[in-house]
């Protein structure tokens, strides 16, 4: 239906500077109203979006935060960075839920329009061909709750804001109508990229109600503790009272129902807090954070007054029912974000139910968080989505085309918060070979050009790879790709898994499932790909095999390098022996009939990387040890000669030639890791306490000096 609108400008001030602004786009009816650049508004009739209208170049959403005409939209997107930078920044941690506040209180002024699309300026322009992303809101209908993400988001999406102002009254029915005209009309100007679905709480409802409706269009569901549990929590048994209390009871009542809806405040007060800060500085910052935010405790009641908040229960109750009913016909693909500290919804609970009836649904929890999980210090929402592997252009995820590498913020949190103190213990050191053979110290002789394939010894649990990666990142401004089993992607591991894992982080990092056409297509696009020949069976070895190398027969990976021209650079790695004790392996599991079952049927559902019948990297199946830590050493890598490949696109098809340079490639590691046996006994800091002497009073982590090569 076609209406039009007065929509005034929603700003928010500091110190007279505008904070906030937002273009509103109508997307379900003929007619929109927009906002100028310079904020001032805009009211009346803009011609119809239709064939006609199109094709005279009428107004259509030109990216995040700007309308221009369909001629004008292509202009810009040529201009649009075509990708992103490495550690680019993303912004997250610059808002907190003071800028909601501020934001949320501004949006709730009454102007009788019905709900909305907008586009929050802070978002920004995205890279080339970004897909849509709908944001659809929880409880409160204002639609900035996604305000911590705006601008990592607004990188790589068209962010699309759904606002439903307070005083509105559309039936559920009538907002999945809404979304849905949108979602039609996206699907036909764009059939083959997806669309995302982000719900809040209500919104989740909205989301999956959506996707029953329309089986046929690709979309990408993102539920965060979604109102698909009405049912079963609290405000369902609040509602008959609230219903029937008279208005100055329910005035009263108001605040203790509120106070469900507020996620954990001290969660909200970390954000923006970086992990490196001294105690006492964290402690300043949260409690100014908390203090600066206790506004929103008592601006609650105005952005859910108390007729707004029945009607929102008992809005809350038909969506649950109609969504609830209809979940036997959704196909999309879905992720459940969930609480584990949800005092509004059971949200663990929930999660777990829709990954059991959903059929592509997997699902994360978070153990600190509360309802309001968006408004809180957790991890950005565009990391989630990485690490699930859910970005794409198309119909399927491409780890080449959809890589989107890591921020700034990423970097911090998975080198600093996640396996900072490993970093902190092991204090990794890094020698390179350049190419006249001398051994320097640092990666001065590794190529900086792709493609570039390293091939090395994995280290039991792998756990060298995030000492390896983050130097590079530091050092040498190179994203590596690994290539990893892919049971961390498809396998038990992902189907089991239901936290935010370091499994999860590698895929942020780069990771992707070893196979010949991930090799491939990584060689083609000139990455920088690490690959272990011994994969699994190296990384989980039996008590003695410390530093012996369990490679294939097969030369495959010397074939694809040559096809590619690409270097291969041969790499070893010790330490583990300085740091963890293998007491319990595969064959003392053997021995334990209850254990050799589990292992057994955990095998026979696993992913199958290599025919069992090629050499001795098969000559056994795998488990995890069992270990016990020691008192951390140190770890030291050797990067070897670099071996150039350009132009022998002979070795392709002679596999005579194959086989030779792959097993100089194999001599070459094992000669850098009998090096580093030796020369680790020179190294004056290998021992724990005098590594932590000299950070103490001279150097920072990565500059404690070791052996002279």
């Amino acid at each position: 239906m076609a209406f039009s609108m007065n929509f005034p400008v929603w700003s928010c001030f500091r110190i007279n500077e505008p904070r906030f602004r937002v273009r509103a786009q109508r997307l379900d009816g003929n007619d929109l109203s927009v906002l100028s650049s310079d904020g001032a508004s805009v009211s009346g009739l803009v011609p119809a979006i239709g064939e006609k209208a199109m094709k005279k170049g009428s107004l259509v959403d030109g990216g995040n935060g700007d309308f221009k005409s369909t001629t004008e939209k292509k202009m810009v997107k040529e201009k649009v960075s075509e990708e992103l930078g490495l550690l680019w920044d993303d912004g997250y941690g610059t808002n907190t839920v003071k800028d909601y506040i501020h934001a949320a209180m501004d949006m709730i002024k009454p102007d009788g329009g019905p709900p909305r699309w907008f586009c929050p300026v802070e978002c920004g322009r995205p890279i080339k061909d970004s897909p849509l992303l709908l944001f659809l809101p929880g409880l409160d209908g204002v639609g900035m709750g996604l305000i911590l993400h705006h601008k990592s988001l607004g990188k790589v999406f068209e962010v699309q804001c759904l606002h439903i102002p307070v005083h509105n009254r559309t039936p559920f029915e009538g907002l999945v109508k809404l979304v849905e005209e949108t979602v039609r009309l996206e699907h036909a100007s764009r059939p083959t990229s997806p669309i995302y679905l982000v719900g809040d709480s209500i919104g989740g409802c909205l989301a999956l109600a959506v996707a029953a409706r329309n089986s046929s269009v690709d979309l990408v569901m993102i539920l965060v503790n979604p109102g698909t549990s009405f049912g079963s929590s609290q405000l369902q048994q609040s509602l008959p009272i609230l219903e029937a209390f008279p208005d100055g009871l329910l005035v009263r009542t108001i605040p203790f129902l509120l106070t469900l809806m507020i996620g954990e405040p001290l969660k909200m007060a970390k954000v923006g807090v970086e992990a490196k800060l001294l105690p006492t500085q964290k402690f300043e910052k949260i409690s100014s954070n908390l203090t600066a935010s206790l506004p929103f405790f008592s601006g609650l009641p105005e952005i859910l007054p108390k007729e707004t908040l029945v009607w929102k229960m008992k809005l809350l109750k038909s969506a649950s029912a109609y969504t609830n009913s209809r979940l036997h016909a959704v196909k999309a693909e879905v992720l459940v974000v969930a609480s584990d500290k949800d005092r509004l919804f059971p949200s663990r609970q929930e999660a777990l139910r829709l990954k059991k009836l959903l059929p592509n649904c997997i699902v994360r929890i978070f153990k600190d968080n509360g309802h309001a999980l968006l408004l809180e210090e957790c991890i950005s929402l565009l990391t989630i989505i990485k690490g699930t592997c859910k970005y794409r252009h198309s119909r399927r995820h491409d780890f080449i085309k959809d890589f989107l590498p890591p921020s700034m913020s990423e970097y911090r949190r998975v080198f600093d918060d996640f396996v900072g103190m490993l970093r902190f213990l092991v204090c990794s050191t890094m020698f390179s070979t350049m190419e006249d053979g001398e051994i320097v110290e640092g990666l001065a002789g590794f190529p900086d050009e792709g493609p570039v394939l390293l091939v090395g010894y994995h280290m039991l649990l792998g756990m060298e790879i995030s000492c390896l990666a983050e130097a590079f990142l530091r050092e040498k401004k190179i994203m590596i790709r690994g290539m990893t089993h892919p049971e961390l992607f498809v396998g038990n591991f992902e189907k089991l898994s239901t936290e935010f894992i370091f499994s999860d982080w590698l895929k942020v990092m780069g990771a992707m499932p070893v196979s010949p056409k991930s090799i491939f297509k990584a060689l083609s696009a000139n990455s920088h790909v690490l690959l272990y020949p011994g994969g699994a069976r190296e990384a989980l070895h039996c008590k003695g095999e410390q530093y012996k190398l369990f490679w294939p027969n097969q030369p495959e990976f010397v074939r694809f390098a040559a096809q590619f021209g690409a270097t291969i650079v041969p790499f070893g790695v010790v330490g583990e022996d300085d740091m963890v004790q293998v007491v319990l392996d595969y064959h003392d599991f053997m021995k334990i009939p209850i254990v050799k079952d589990k292992i057994k049927e955990a095998i026979q559902d696993g992913v199958q990387v290599r025919d069992k019948a090629q050499g001795e990297v098969a000559s056994q199946e795998v488990s995890i040890p069992g270990m016990l830590p020691k008192i951390p050493g140190r770890l030291y890598f050797l990067f070897g000669k670099p071996m150039k490949l350009k132009g022998r696109d002979d070795l392709v098809k002679d596999r005579g030639g194959a086989k030779e340079v792959y097993l100089e490639v194999k001599c070459e590691v094992e000669q850098c890791i009998d090096y580093l046996l030796k020369k680790r006994e020179e190294d004056p800091f290998r021992n724990i306490c005098n590594r932590l002497m000299y950070k103490t009073f001279c150097s920072p982590l990565h500059h404690v000096p070791s052996f002279k090569p």
